[in-house]
């Protein structure tokens, strides 16, 4: 066989074998970190949800779990409750109570805020304070509600991500928010 030099080399020796364990090395690697990636953020996600269950009381009290972050995502949930609900005077029995609306903003601005941590070169350390937030209801909520953010930009001072919030009843999937939040981004010096 003759290689790109010209030159005469025997069979599975040479560049051509060469080439081929370099790339398996690469896919290696690759594998490798992407193992190492899932595994920091598998860490994030226990360490995060630890983090509510023991010292954020109202998260906590919602009834918030992490159920995935990954790099530039965060999603969020918080399972239906009637203490979460708006009550509303001469509605019929037949209809489940809405999700109150402030929930489906408190998903929000807590899963945008924390999904902009997985863009940090330190999650755990810094800051993130929000500066702005709009959120736009689509409709009711009248199951559990899960919202997913993507971080749009994490700049050096400022981040922003966008937020959709969904609620399952019985079954049903359906958007009920979207949002979008601006936080100011304190890194560690």
């Amino acid at each position: 066989m003759t290689d790109e030099s010209g030159s005469q080399s025997g069979s599975g020796s040479g560049s051509e074998s060469t080439s081929e364990s370099e790339s398996e090395t690469d896919v290696d690697a690759d594998a490798t970190s992407q193992s190492e990636a899932d595994l920091e953020f598998d860490s994030l996600e226990s360490f995060l949800q630890q983090y509510i269950d023991e010292y954020h009381e109202f998260l906590s009290w919602l009834g918030t779990t992490v159920e995935d972050v990954g790099p530039g995502t965060m999603t969020m949930a918080i399972p239906y409750d009637e203490k979460l609900t708006n009550t509303r005077p001469g509605a019929n029995g037949d209809r489940k109570p809405d999700i109150h609306g402030g929930i489906a903003a408190t998903l929000v601005d807590t899963a945008g805020g924390l999904a902009l941590r997985t863009e940090l070169e330190k999650p755990l350390t810094g800051n993130v304070a929000t500066i702005n937030l709009n959120v736009n209801y689509l409709r009711p909520a009248t199951g559990d509600l899960t919202a997913t953010a993507r971080v749009v930009r994490a700049g050096s001072s400022v981040g922003v991500s966008e937020i959709t919030v969904e609620s399952t009843t019985d079954g049903e999937t359906e958007i009920v928010a979207i949002g979008q939040g601006a936080y100011r981004i304190f890194r560690e010096e």
